[in-house]
């Protein structure tokens, strides 16, 4: 494994980009202009598909169209350029994506957190926010929700908003009134939102400040925990920052992989954080965790091309062995298949070089097939009963 000095990462980063922030848009797109209007809740359907929609199929995948303010729906067996079943306007630039038990997806938006009803296909409710994120645009840097989850009687949605400029906030929304019912500050850019398995604590992932907020659900109290195994020297600039988090099954750990070097292993309660070695040499964003603590961490590809590897799909057991599956391209979020055997990875990667599309990955033969759909997807959840909810 190329075990990286800090200096050597930092000279990269300098050669590499010029960027204010982490994971720097390079086509300019966090310069958007506003959005002119809410998008409408109409569904858009393949043609000839007649006016209500058919019932979605268990194992139907769902994925944000960051580039189209949209959510796809999306037959993840179709090998021939017809994968996608139609398409939600949820609202301007959806992040990421929670599924319900009852059927409806939450998705965080720059203009609020949208309901979708994924039986019927339709967007039922747009929740606004409460923290004022500054005028609704598109783009990385956009305001508004990033990371997203329920809780576990699915009662209340976490989402993390983005507040350019300075620190996010955590909002939580009650899922049966369908409206905000309390702000919590935490830090900077929140990627990812997860909840322990006891809904007693949620974590925000702040990807700017190099940190996780651990919020209290009784008290709302928050506790910061640095996990920067690189330090934080380069600040905004710094490409070697916590992206997003998974809740390890058999401790409720806290899971953050870097670089493919280090792996975080992050104590909730006591605020410590572990580092164990990882191989896969490559910048890290999306990572899942399967019930039997299996590990699956998205590499998105180099950010020194002559010293780092390309993209790839690290899958991990909980002894720490690694096994990497080389990808076409950068990718951003992963799901696995209720069964197991499968793993979706987006390519609606947050910076230059995504691509509108799914690697859908056989875990067993590591075989990549690219199914082409949405535009710019960023998260992907998968429907039906036993499949894991979120990316």
């Amino acid at each position: 494994m190329n075990r990286r000095s800090l200096g050597s990462r930092l000279a990269a980063l300098a050669a590499v980009t010029a960027a204010l922030a982490g994971c720097a848009s390079d086509d300019g797109d966090d310069a958007a202009p506003p959005a002119s209007a809410a998008p409408s809740t109409a569904s858009s359907r393949p043609p000839g598909s007649g006016g209500t929609p058919a019932r979605t199929p268990d194992g139907t995948l769902l994925v944000t169209d960051f580039g189209a303010d949209t959510v796809t729906f999306v037959d993840p067996a179709a090998r021939d350029g017809a994968a996608g079943l139609g398409s939600v306007r949820v609202g301007t630039a959806p992040y990421g994506i929670a599924l319900g038990e009852d059927g409806t997806a939450w998705v965080a938006t720059a203009e609020g957190v949208a309901a979708v009803d994924t039986r019927t296909r339709e967007r039922t409710a747009l929740i606004p926010y409460r923290t004022d994120t500054g005028p609704v645009t598109t783009g990385e840097y956009r305001g508004g929700g990033m990371g997203i989850a329920l809780s576990p009687d699915g009662g209340r949605v976490y989402v993390g908003v983005n507040v350019p400029g300075g620190n996010g906030t955590l909002e939580v929304v009650d899922t049966r009134r369908r409206e905000v019912t309390r702000v919590v500050p935490v830090g900077r850019r929140p990627f990812d939102v997860d909840v322990s398995h006891d809904g007693r604590q949620v974590y925000a992932t702040n990807h700017d400040s190099f940190d996780v907020t651990v919020v209290g659900t009784g008290d709302w109290t928050t506790r910061r925990i640095e996990v920067a195994p690189y330090g934080t020297e380069g600040g905004l600039g710094s490409w070697l920052k916590p992206h997003y988090t998974a809740v390890r099954p058999s401790d409720g750990a806290l899971l953050l992989p870097f670089e493919g070097e280090r792996l975080a292993v992050v104590d909730p309660g006591t605020g410590r954080v572990r580092i164990e070695d990882m191989t896969a040499n490559t910048h890290q964003h999306g990572v899942t965790a399967g019930a039997d603590g299996t590990l699956y961490v998205v590499g998105t590809g180099p950010i020194d091309p002559s010293r780092d590897d390309g993209p790839s799909l690290t899958v991990r057991t909980p002894d720490g062995g690694e096994r990497i599956i080389p990808l076409d391209g950068p990718h951003e979020t992963v799901a696995l298949s209720a069964d197991g055997r499968t793993a979706y990875v987006t390519g609606g990667f947050t910076r230059a070089g995504s691509w509108d599309g799914l690697s859908v990955v056989d875990l067993g033969s590591g075989g990549v097939t690219r199914l082409p759909v949405g535009e710019r997807p960023l998260a992907v959840a998968v429907l039906g009963e036993g499949a894991p909810r979120r990316a």
